[in-house]
């Protein structure tokens, strides 16, 4: 068989991501073992890897009562301290990458969330391309900027925003339907999204995720990869226009002013 993607829910609004072949399964950011322990005796899969993006207590807490079950590493930011045993952790760096599942898996530094919060993006044959972003980029929105700045966190959407348009987003929270009722005060006119924000309510409604996204669904919705767009621009300028005028109207600039609008946005 091919690789199969799962979303495990974890906590209230957390994706762990499974990705398995039958066999052997890789799993990312688990904040919580219940649910992965669950889905590998119900499909009666072996921990092969993995993968860490960021140090948050709801990404690795579940770490420690997996290490009995995992055959091979944990795989995690070597800028940050991860709670995996040292002979079970491997250090990462940009440009680095794994081979898991048989499949090549690129690590892409993304800063601004935390300081060393890394993404992995792969390229299975036959299948779209699949990024493990943790809280970088969320469908219609971003992280917050816990350790990171404005500047840099622009910078990493802006890497992420240069893969490929069938790339699956898979993100690690169910914040969907509120990035979008945000989005949608950014951008009232905006066909695409006003089209999506209906998709992914009914697919709450039906309790399904709205994750995976792709990243040309989020090129064409998502605000926070849209600063360099008149809109975007335009309601930020309105908004703010003794911080920011036109002529300073940067892209960078634009998206530090909307993400603290979003942080006080209710």
């Amino acid at each position: 068989m091919g690789l199969e993607l799962l979303a495990l829910p974890a906590f209230t609004d957390n994706y762990i991501w499974m990705l398995h072949d039958g066999s052997e399964a890789l799993v990312v950011d688990p904040g919580e073992s219940v649910p992965v322990l669950a889905a590998l005796k119900r499909l009666k899969l072996g921990l092969a890897g993995i993968l860490v993006t960021h140090h948050h207590g709801d990404h690795v807490g579940g770490l420690a009562p997996l290490m009995e079950l995992l055959q091979g590493q944990v795989w995690g930011p070597a800028r940050e301290s991860i709670p995996a045993p040292p002979d079970r952790y491997r250090a990462l760096h940009e440009g680095e990458t794994l081979t898991l599942l048989g499949q090549t898996l690129q690590v892409i530094e993304v800063p601004g969330h935390t300081a060393g919060h890394l993404a992995f993006y792969a390229s299975p044959p036959d299948q779209a391309p699949l990024l493990f972003c943790g809280d970088t980029l969320f469908s219609g929105g971003c992280g917050r900027l816990f350790e990171g700045t404005a500047v840099q966190m622009w910078t990493s959407l802006q890497r992420l925003a240069a893969l490929p348009g069938n790339t699956r987003v898979c993100c690690a929270h169910e914040y969907t339907l509120s990035n979008l009722r945000f989005a949608r005060t950014i951008e009232p006119g905006n066909q695409a999204l006003a089209a999506y924000q209906a998709w992914c309510e009914a697919r709450r409604e039906q309790e399904l995720p709205t994750l995976p996204s792709s990243i040309g669904q989020e090129l064409d919705i998502n605000p926070f990869l849209r600063c360099d767009q008149a809109a975007v621009r335009a309601a930020v300028l309105a908004r703010s226009p003794e911080s920011l005028t036109a002529q300073q109207a940067e892209p960078a600039a634009v998206f530090a002013l909307l993400r603290q609008w979003k942080n006080e946005f209710r």
